[in-house]
Formats: structure tokens, sequence, C-alpha cells
């Protein structure tokens, strides 16, 4: 049995419905690889006393001088470092948390984490010339350990960053397991497959998803179709009979382009949303990455599933690739669907910054909506951490920090000139905070990045594997494509 405890914290508490607050001077009780309780900091300290009277409203962290870095009032250990066994708590590391704030570890909707290699190796172009000219061809070149290496990388980004968890869709997802496995992330991994495979190729990714799902209790797998315009409904057919058998979800692309969905009326006569109730994809249980194209009239269908369908938004590449559209979450709310946050991958977005995905979500939304007023802070953190952690299959364990929950936390730092000051410290986790304001995290309980350095592996390494495999990944001289973009 091992025990910790998180000293002398701010902590974001998420509720289901109503504004989010920052609770000042608590300690997070944990026992393995749950929280056990949320108390207020004991034996008393300045900034205790200080909070006492803070504790509870949105703005409880109000001045600059509530967030005066990490170590403001000499708790244990340093700025949220370990502090030795803390057996006078009768806990054993303890961590100090003065002048940090706890939030629920973050999550990443939807990515490609492998992707990471192709940073940047596509650039000012259409989608279509994004998918037929660039990536496609490029994925020609992957292999087992093309993947792996990416996928270390891109563990390693997300930790850092204090992403707790993500949610894949991309090949060779056993080297991706592997790679979450030995850095301490939480995964659900979901083997690509398009029709063009044939049913040799779509057997070997759903083996690959049983396996995963057995692997290992942080990583969780989900059937992963591409999307509808390059799986055939058969395939989505037996895809959803599966999933219904043995209990898995579905991720996949769905409606990401209003282009696309037009393309599937003029083709097929149906939205893709259609092509999904049609096809038992709904009734089984699915993921569905942007949706940027979803419609009014496929509102009241998702409405029907909502209790098992979510939506992933990544804004950052809808405005990259000059979408036109964005993923309507104001009408997919109001029809009870879930929607979370995330990056897709990095060969568009360039990073797997979730904190810059959260900013660019409530950014792009106000402008959708043309409301100043929509897209809340508390709405912008309830979707970044309720909302993801549905994305992820994972709302009843992660999200949010309460007792019984998994101990997935990032201590962050608003202490730097750009969080300063602090009139409200939710405006500056939704608009200010940058990835590298995060200090400590831990997944499961256990430390994975302590004072802003792995613990897990050798990041150096990771570096300069990446280094030595990205040019042949994305060299283009062998020709063809895995597949052709043509909704």
């Amino acid at each position: 049995m091992t025990r910790m405890l998180i000293r002398n914290v701010a902590v974001l508490v998420v509720p289901e419905q109503g504004e989010c607050r920052v609770d000042e001077a608590q300690d997070i009780h944990i026992q393995d690889n749950l929280i056990t309780a949320i108390t207020p900091t004991t034996p008393p300290t300045a900034n205790a006393a200080r909070g006492a009277s803070a504790a509870g409203g949105p703005g409880a962290m109000g001045g600059a001088g509530d967030m005066g870095g990490p170590g403001a009032a000499g708790g244990v250990g340093g700025a949220g470092g370990s502090g030795g066994s803390g057996g006078e708590l009768g806990v054993g590391e303890v961590v100090d948390g003065t002048g940090l704030v706890a939030v629920p570890g973050l999550v990443n909707s939807h990515t490609h984490s492998p992707m990471v290699m192709m940073r940047g190796a596509a650039e000012d172009l259409s989608i279509e010339d994004w998918f037929n000219q660039r990536i496609w061809p490029v994925e020609v070149n992957l292999t087992p350990e093309r993947v792996r290496v990416g996928a270390r990388l891109a563990c390693a980004e997300m930790l850092l960053a204090g992403v707790t968890t993500f949610v894949d869709h991309y090949f060779h997802a056993d080297q991706i397991a592997a790679a979450a496995i030995e850095s301490g992330i939480r995964a659900d991994l979901a083997p690509t497959y398009f029709s063009s495979a044939g049913q040799d190729g779509i057997n070997a990714a759903i083996d690959t998803t049983r396996e995963l799902s057995q692997l290992h209790p942080r990583v969780t797998a989900s059937l992963g179709p591409h999307a509808t315009y390059t799986v055939s409904d058969d395939d989505l057919k037996r895809t959803a009979e599966i999933a219904r058998a043995e209990g898995l979800r579905i991720h996949l692309h769905a409606a990401e382009t209003d282009e696309q969905t037009q393309a599937s009326l003029d083709n097929h006569g149906v939205t893709p949303i259609q092509v999904l109730e049609r096809t038992g994809v709904l009734d089984a249980g699915a993921l569905i990455a942007h949706g940027c194209g979803i419609r009014e009239s496929d509102l009241p269908i998702l409405e029907r599933y909502a209790d098992r369908t979510t939506v992933a938004s990544c804004p950052k590449v809808y405005l990259k690739l000059a979408m036109g559209e964005v993923t309507p979450i104001k009408g997919l709310r109001s029809a009870g669907v879930h929607v979370g946050v995330g990056t897709d991958g990095a060969a568009v977005h360039n990073t797997l910054d979730v904190w810059e995905a959260i900013r660019m979500v409530a950014l792009t939304q106000k402008q959708r909506e043309h409301d100043a007023e929509w897209m809340a802070l508390s709405d912008a953190l309830r979707l970044a951490t309720r909302g993801s952690a549905a994305a992820a299959g994972l709302a009843d364990q992660v999200g949010v920090l309460e007792p019984g929950r998994q101990a997935d936390i990032a201590l962050v730092d608003l202490g730097a000139p750009h969080n300063q000051p602090i009139h409200d410290p939710r405006a500056a986790l939704v608009y200010s905070v940058r990835a590298s304001d995060v200090v400590t995290v831990l997944v499961a309980g256990k430390v994975v990045v302590r004072d802003r350095r792995l613990t897990t592996v050798d990041l150096d390494e990771i570096l300069a594997d990446a280094k030595s495999l990205a040019h042949t990944l994305v060299d283009l001289s062998k020709g063809g494509a895995i597949q052709h973009y043509g909704p």
C-alpha cells in the first residue's frame, strides 16, 4: 500500500453544472492509484489561514500575492518536489503544493501521436493536398520502429504538459501501447483501418484492439475504422456488431468538414451521421473526431445516442486547413452529447499542447456563435476535464479531482509573468497557461514528472532517436500512398 500527500495546494473544482472554482490551501490524500480525500491543509500555515477566507468562490486566488510561486510558504520538499517520508502524517511521499494549482490531468481526446515525427513537414496546404501530396504518401514509410520512436516522443511531450491520458487513432498501435506503458501515461488506442486494406487487414486491426484491451491497467482500446468515406457501410456494420458483442467502443472520423457532409448527401443521399446510425455505429457507442460538418438535422439523431456518443474538437486544425467550420459544440451540448478537447496529430497541429487546444476551443466557439458570453471559463474548463474524460471512455475515473477518482493530477505554477497578476485563476488556466507552467504530474498515483523533468524515461535518448529517424519517415522517393482523399 502506497500513500502520498500533496500538501497546501490550490485545487480546481469542476462540478457537473454551474461555476468552476479554485479552492486554496487543500491537502490531496492519495492511496495507491486513487484520491482518497481532499481536506483543508493541516497543520495550518500562513497560506492556509489566508486561503480559508477565500476558498469557495471563482476568484478564490484573486490576488497576485496568492500565487507567489512554488514553495512560497516554505512547505515540505520545495517546489512540487518530494518531501521525505512524512511519517508524522502517516503518509509516504509528501509533495509540496504551495503556490501551485492542482488540476485534473488533461486528456487529449483525439490524436495520432506518432505523427509528431511529421511535425512541420506538411505546411501551407489545402486539406486535399495535405492528405494526397504529403501525409498519406509519407505513411507508406511507417514501420513499427518509427511508430514507437514517434509515440515515445509524443508521450514525453504530453506528460511534460500535464496530459495524463491520450485517445489515439493510428497504425501499429501495439508500439504506441509500449511507449505509453513505458512512460507511465494513460491511453485509449484505436488501431486504424481502411476498407482498402481488405478483410485480412481489418481483421488484424480488430485483433490488435482485442489484445490491447487486455494488455495493461492504463491501456484501454477501441475499434478504429478510419472514416465514413474510407470504410464501407458493410465494414462499419461488422465493426458495430463486434463492438456490441465485445463491449468495445468505436473511434472514427465523421463529418469532418461540411464539404464531406455535402459529398455524402450528393453521392449517397445521407449525411455521415446518418451513415453512423444506419450501420449501428452510434448504437454501439462512438467517439466522433471533429464533426465540423454535423448539421442541425443530425442533432436529433445524435440526441438519441447521447448516452454513448462523444465528439472530439481540435480547432487549431480547422483554422490551419481553412476548413470553414468548427465543431458545433453548442448544438451538440443542447443534444446532450459530451464534447472533449483534442489536438489531432502534430503533423497539422504542430504540438500536442492541450492547453493551446482549450484556448482555441473557447475562442473559436465565441466566434462561431458570435456571442462573447458563450463558452465561458467554467464551460471551457468543464469541456477540457469532464468532457474529455467522457471522450476517452473514462468519465467515471478521471477528469475531476474527487475521492474515488484516479490520482491523475497536474500541478501548475501560475507565478510566471504571462499569468500575473491573478484576478481569476480560471481565466489564467483557459487563456494564459503554457505547457511549461506544469511542474509535477501524477498518473495513477505515480509521479511521472517532478520539477518539470520526466521520471520514467530518458528524454535525451527519446529526442536523439526521433532526430535520427525523422528524415527516413518523410522521404517521398518511394512513391505511392496508403489512401486517396476524395470523400
